[in-house]
């Protein structure tokens, strides 16, 4: 041992709360870029939605409505979904502002389309955002056949943080006609007492129940008994990320009153029914 380093303490190398490993700091470093590249996006207006068809799943060529999938455009025009940049977003102002042009598109397709009816995905934390809440307001107010045409999708991680808040309102926007739906249902930890008292009118099954079904019976057990749940609540079912006319069929089978995926359409910007009003 070197001359007056008996005792010493050992040295340590000082990193920043939070990045305590390489996984932590990777994962830190991609939330920033997505976020930065959403910022960039919301300035730059380059935030659309893409519709995509859910259909009856006894009536599979009749869409029942369309769920409103927002997409960012990367500085490079690559067209980026969701699932990329929501969960960096999430917590931030910048995951409100995505609600609130989401929720503002959807409203403009509804009142360009009498006979639409559209999901529009939101956080539970954008209840409390007074440009979010009041962009709702206004569209309620200003057509009255727009309530019965919006259905909300909240995911089931969001609703349950804040359960009394959901609650209370949903309790008032269903008065305007609004449908409620519980999105990645099943994904984790729900609770029957809160899903029982949010009184939701749909549940979106999680999609990693949904793929290869046909030859999953694991999976089979599991949808079936969140269908079952559902329809013991006295909400309907979709099944998401369908993509094959066995998993279809099986779906059906199980009694799934929705179906969604690629098998009966792609999330598209401009549907025939915006292309007909250009």
């Amino acid at each position: 041992m070197a001359k007056g380093t008996r005792g010493a303490p050992p040295v340590t190398e000082q990193v920043e709360p939070g990045l305590d490993s390489p996984l932590s700091a990777a994962v830190s470093a991609r939330d920033s870029a997505a976020l930065a590249m959403v910022r960039k996006a919301i300035a730059q207006r380059s935030v659309m939605l893409a519709f995509q068809p859910v259909v009856h799943a006894l009536d599979p060529g009749r869409p029942a409505f369309h769920e409103g999938m927002l997409r960012i455009l990367d500085p490079n025009g690559r067209i980026i979904p969701a699932r990329d940049f929501i969960d960096a977003a999430e917590t931030e102002e910048t995951g409100r502002e995505l609600d609130v042009i989401a929720l503002q598109s959807g409203i403009t397709a509804l009142r360009r389309t009498p006979g639409l009816r559209l999901s529009i995905n939101m956080s539970a934390r954008s209840i409390g955002y007074p440009r979010w809440t009041e962009s709702l307001r206004r569209g309620l107010n200003t057509d009255p056949t727009l309530g019965g045409r919006l259905i909300l999708e909240i995911t089931e991680r969001s609703a349950l943080l804040m359960p009394e808040i959901v609650r209370n309102f949903m309790q008032g926007v269903q008065r305007r006609g609004v449908t409620f739906a519980l999105d990645d249902f099943g994904a984790g930890w729900s609770s029957f007492r809160h899903l029982r008292d949010l009184s939701f009118d749909m549940v979106k099954i999680d999609g990693q129940f949904i793929r290869g079904i046909d030859s999953d019976a694991d999976n089979q057990v599991l949808t079936g008994a969140l269908i079952a749940l559902a329809r013991q609540l006295d909400m309907f079912s979709v099944a998401p990320r369908v993509e094959t006319e066995a998993e279809a069929a099986v779906l059906s089978e199980l009694g799934a009153d929705f179906l969604q995926g690629f098998h009966f359409g792609l999330p598209v910007a401009q549907p025939d029914w915006a292309v007909q009003q250009a």
